[in-house]
């Protein structure tokens, strides 16, 4: 990483470890912050030190062979700082429906936000392995849609603005849900911050 770079850093969560409980537990979130989180910017910052040294060489081989470590150390970065904010205490407004253009996108789309917390629930559930389920933005077609990513694959590499992503990894919910990944997507939306959401749909139509 040349020195005009600053390194990639562990974005603020936005509430303490156990402010997700019951849904989510402390220890949950303080080991998938610390350590996973963590784990996938140190790990971007050191491919992306590597890539400037070899673009300095003009080394193209390994130039090449580092993408797949950029994208997925780079896709956990890009994809968990999305999701903690995706996420809130239900004091702070955790679970409260989407309101205003949002609501009428949902319903527009969807018919119903229940419909819309069906299906991507059912999506979500549903990936072999690890990944990601997503509604997303269509720029080109105006529009929500729905999509899943394996592994750390970001959103942007289907050609959508993410709006809300569940990270169905086992990494999220094994301790708390053991292997029930139903139960742990069915339990989320209790604390699905849809003002965050929210406002991402609105940066994402301008």
């Amino acid at each position: 990483m040349n020195q005009q770079q600053k390194p990639y850093v562990l974005p603020e969560l936005p509430y303490d470890f156990s402010a997700l409980e019951p849904v989510i537990s402390g220890k949950i979130m303080t080991l998938h912050y610390t350590k996973h989180h963590k784990t996938y910017v140190d790990n971007l910052n050191k491919a992306l030190e590597q890539y400037a040294e070899a673009e300095a060489k003009r080394d193209l081989a390994a130039m090449i062979a580092l993408q797949q470590a950029i994208k997925f150390n780079g896709g956990g970065n890009v994809n968990h700082s999305i999701f903690w904010t995706n996420l809130a205490p239900v004091s702070q407004g955790g679970g409260t429906p989407p309101t205003g253009a949002l609501a009428e996108a949902i319903n527009a789309e969807f018919g119903s936000l229940d419909k819309l917390i069906e299906v991507m629930s059912a999506k979500s559930v549903a990936i072999q392995g690890s990944g990601w389920g997503w509604l997303g933005f269509n720029k080109a077609k105006g529009r929500l849609e729905i999509a899943t990513c394996a592994n750390q694959d970001p959103l942007s590499t289907v050609g959508l603005t993410p709006l809300l992503g569940i990270d169905v990894w086992e990494h999220a919910y094994y301790l708390q849900y053991e292997n029930v990944r139903p139960e742990y997507v069915k339990q989320i939306w209790k604390i699905i911050n849809w003002k965050n959401v929210s406002d991402r749909y609105t940066a994402a139509k301008e």
